[in-house]
């Protein structure tokens, strides 16, 4: 059998509750034991205890006895020593809650201060949590800004970083550094402040990738004017993958496995070419990609936004393309890494 330590009750009990429970054992015992050394009725007992607790140096109940005095002193004693437990007790809860927070409030500034190439997720919904779930996979730097204080403290008790504060406000999003951001994402539960948060977004970052939920066609049409690169209805997406499953089953398997964050031995990613990669202005035949890296090449989304499917051997790639490629996820870095440097020459 273990024994708990003797400290460990006391830290388990609230400041207040324990002050209350010596409050009431020295209520009691000071009733009983002047019952018991005095003789007094219940009473008298009670009130002598209390006066004598209190301090308040009002007379006693009765003339006391060599035996009262000494308990009495006792008492005394015990009062004020619980007394200044007690106080030491809400002192010490009240200091360790404001430094908490306060460490709190500066870990938090400190690490949106060293936000780089992270994005940005406006609300934290049921869309919003599986956004943030698939980046948590992918090991993708965000931070959540929701309104609601019990949806950011749920981001926080899972490690990732959350601002309880208004998304469509410019200063929130300097604060979350939108000006590093990699991406913007809004999913809030109106229309009207996902075309808010748009505009304040592309106002303060032309350049910025911005992928917003649309609820209605109306709204799909004022995201877009707001400024943002994609709109998605999640009724519309959601419509589509039913009928394509129903349709081309097998089809929407392997994209879901191509896709899938869970399947562990196969990655489509989009990879762009650098400038000054190894692999700029060399066609994907000659560049041996199959055999040097293990990727196949789905797709490539040019420079100028075309996108070329299933392209050729002899398709250059150039600088600024994007090639969709399929392969193991240690192969897919390092052809990564080869369109990053002349490393991969």
């Amino acid at each position: 059998m273990t024994h708990r330590p003797r400290g460990a009750l006391a830290r388990g009990l609230d400041p207040a509750v324990l002050a209350g429970l010596l409050l009431f054992c020295l209520l009691t015992g000071g009733t009983l034991g002047y019952m018991a050394v005095e003789g007094w009725t219940p009473w008298e007992a009670f009130y002598m205890t209390v006066i004598s607790l209190t301090t308040v140096g009002y007379r006693e109940v009765r003339p006391l006895s060599r035996q009262g005095e000494v308990f009495t002193a006792a008492l005394l004693l015990l009062g004020v020593g619980t007394l200044f437990y007690t106080v030491t007790l809400f002192v010490a809860r009240f200091v360790e809650a404001g430094l908490k927070d306060k460490w709190a409030r500066r870990r938090q500034s400190r690490m949106l201060d060293q936000l780089d190439q992270h994005f940005i997720v406006c609300g934290y919904g049921r869309i919003g949590a599986t956004i943030v779930e698939e980046f948590r996979h992918h090991k993708a730097p965000y931070v959540v800004i929701d309104r609601n204080g019990e949806r950011v403290q749920e981001v926080l008790l899972q490690g990732g970083l959350a601002v309880e504060a208004d998304a469509s406000s410019e200063e929130v999003l300097k604060r979350v550094r939108i000006d590093r951001a990699r991406g913007l994402i809004t999913a809030v539960s109106t229309d009207a402040e996902n075309v808010y948060t748009v505009l304040s977004a592309r106002l303060l970052r032309p350049d910025l990738l911005i992928i917003a939920r649309a609820g209605s066609d109306d709204a799909f049409r004022k995201l877009k004017r707001a400024g943002a690169d994609r709109v998605i209805s999640p009724y519309q997406i959601g419509g589509l993958q039913m009928a394509q499953t129903a349709l081309r089953p097998a089809v929407v398997d392997f994209v879901h496995l191509a896709t899938s964050s869970d399947h562990l031995d196969l990655a489509m990613e989009q990879v762009r070419i650098h400038p000054d990669a190894a692999l700029t202005d060399q066609t994907i035949g000659g560049a041996n990609l199959r055999q040097r890296f293990g990727v196949v090449v789905v797709g490539v989304l040019r420079a100028e936004g075309m996108m070329d499917f299933n392209p050729a051997p002899d398709t250059v790639m150039r600088p600024g393309d994007q090639l969709v490629v399929l392969g193991p996820p240690d192969r897919v870095k390092q052809f990564e890494e080869a369109t990053a440097s002349r490393a991969g020459r």
